[in-house]
């Protein structure tokens, strides 16, 4: 166990360790930031590390055999009513303990809190419903994607232009640290005791689904509620003397994560104790595992959430603000990839997807390929996210046509890399993105004078898009690759045959 968390905690180093190293550099070549805010920053970092190291090693031990276990038994019923009621009910819960719901729900005061948490859990339960019909019926995930991301572009063109960005970033910030783990394994465990050829492709695909959920449910509450406007408050930066100062910060924050962490662990912890008396899937050694995974993934998420809000939240705000506030705000763009492509690496669920990925697959698909395809994808959506703060260019003048051609790809790559593709969507707007990125956009908008809710919201909404793309994209290469080699074999083949033919001939 020893063994393994170190490596869990040098996986995690080497994933902050770049995007503390840009921050490092901007604050000395380009916005120099206070001495209080590089400190928080610093203690953030390390917060991070050890989080991240904790979550994964706990997703490792306790999300992933409790999802896939669940799935398989689903996976097992005769009847598939059940499995897909029993998924609603998960969808439901889950979502309403997730985290970044209570901060969306802060996000947008012209709709009741508790209506807007119970409209985006119901979403995500339907979807989820739809997501475990999907796998008993053999349905294609391309089929569904293209019908719902229709049916959500057509409810954006009735929504107020100033809540649909807010309404994208929803179905990116829902799907959050707690509930992809899960979700994926649960979709793994489904498709794991078909023996047909569509299985391996079928494990993949529910988060993707249920990502629309939180849109189409945001959407519609803007369509019945008219609301003018969707407010996001400024992070103030603390003015720190000390380090104990910074310290301090920490401290009082803990709490307040200790409780949202708790809210969000309680309900899997209970849906798992329900399965097994249910079921006595479970042996007596694999639930003390399952136990100890649980509380390393509470105190992970803790660590890593007090973080990123404590330490990270501020300085992307202040660096955003500083970049756009000089001579050379065109760096916004540049600087915006850079982060970008080292980011995502930071997102503790992306190390989660590129394992599952690696091994649904075969090793076919690695770990690497996907980080590289995600960091890509990142990179060009900060690129573009900067790209409109400077210039209020509509989010939807890229969100169409990059729909468009992500679904459009889905008809000629391996139907695994798109249901890979549009999981990754979810997976990559994580709380990085929520925390870092968006104060980041928000910083530079407001120093530019721009309209926050319509140019720096979005931004989420970009993350989540640009990878459907580019993963598939490394579908396309992929099987030009195999189609080379076949074709190079058969080549080899055929001159042997001529030979042997000619001899036999002689």
């Amino acid at each position: 166990m020893r063994k393994l968390f170190k490596e869990k905690i040098l996986e995690s180093l080497s994933s902050v360790l770049p995007i503390t190293g840009i921050v490092l550099l901007l604050s000395i070549i380009v916005a120099p930031i206070s001495s209080g805010t590089f400190v928080l920053f610093l203690f953030g970092a390390l917060l991070l590390v050890f989080g991240m190291g904790l979550f994964t090693l706990g997703v490792d031990l306790a999300m992933t055999p409790m999802g896939e276990g669940m799935g398989i038994e689903m996976s097992k019923a005769r009847k598939a009513r059940y499995p897909i009621i029993i998924s609603f009910v998960f969808g439901v819960i889950i979502t309403m303990a997730e985290p970044d719901l209570q901060v969306l729900a802060q996000q947008v005061p012209a709709i009741p809190n508790m209506v807007l948490i119970l409209a985006v859990a119901v979403g995500v339960g339907i979807f989820m419903m739809i997501a475990v019909a999907r796998t008993f019926f053999k349905i294609p995930l391309n089929f569904l994607l293209i019908f719902f991301y229709a049916v959500v572009f057509i409810v954006a063109f009735f929504t107020p232009d100033t809540f649909v960005p807010v309404s994208f970033d929803s179905g990116g910030v829902t799907t959050g640290p707690i509930t992809v783990p899960f979700i994926m394994a649960l979709g793994i465990g489904l498709a794991a005791l078909r023996s047909d050829k569509r299985s391996q492709e079928d494990s993949f695909g529910v988060v993707a689904l249920c990502s629309i959920g939180p849109i189409m449910a945001v959407l519609i509450l803007g369509i019945f509620y008219q609301p003018d406007s969707a407010v996001y408050e400024m992070t103030e930066i603390a003015e720190l003397a000390t380090t104990s100062d910074a310290a301090r910060e920490f401290m009082t924050a803990l709490p307040e994560y200790f409780k949202e962490v708790a809210v969000a662990v309680l309900p899997i912890a209970a849906m798992f104790f329900l399965f097994q008396l249910y079921t006595r899937r479970f042996k007596k050694r694999q639930i003390q595992k399952v136990i100890g995974g649980l509380i390393y993934t509470y105190l992970g998420l803790v660590l890593f959430l007090t973080g990123v809000n404590v330490g990270f939240m501020p300085t992307g705000q202040f660096l955003g603000a500083a970049i756009a506030s000089s001579d050379q705000k065109y760096l916004l763009i540049p600087i915006g990839m850079l982060m970008g492509y080292f980011i995502v690496a930071a997102e503790p669920a992306v190390h989660v997807l590129n394992k599952q990925v690696e091994e649904v697959s075969s090793g076919s698909i690695s770990a690497n390929s996907m980080r590289i395809g995600l960091s890509v994808g990142v990179a060009i959506s900060l690129g573009i996210a900067m790209l409109r703060i400077l210039t209020g260019i509509s989010v939807m003048f890229f969100l169409i046509p990059g729909y468009l051609i992500s679904l459009a790809l889905s008809f000629f790559v391996p139907k695994i890399y798109t249901g890979i593709a549009f999981d990754s969507g979810g997976v990559a707007s994580g709380p990085m993105t929520a925390t870092f990125l968006l104060p980041f956009a928000m910083g530079a908008c407001e120093a530019i004078g721009g309209n926050i809710l319509t140019d720096a919201f979005g931004v989420v909404a970009m993350v989540a898009m640009t990878p459907l793309i580019t993963i598939q994209l490394l579908g396309v290469t992929s099987e030009i690759k195999k189609r080379a080699v076949a074709h190079y074999i058969q080549n080899q083949f055929d001159q042997i045959e001529d030979v042997v033919l000619y001899y036999d001939a002689e």
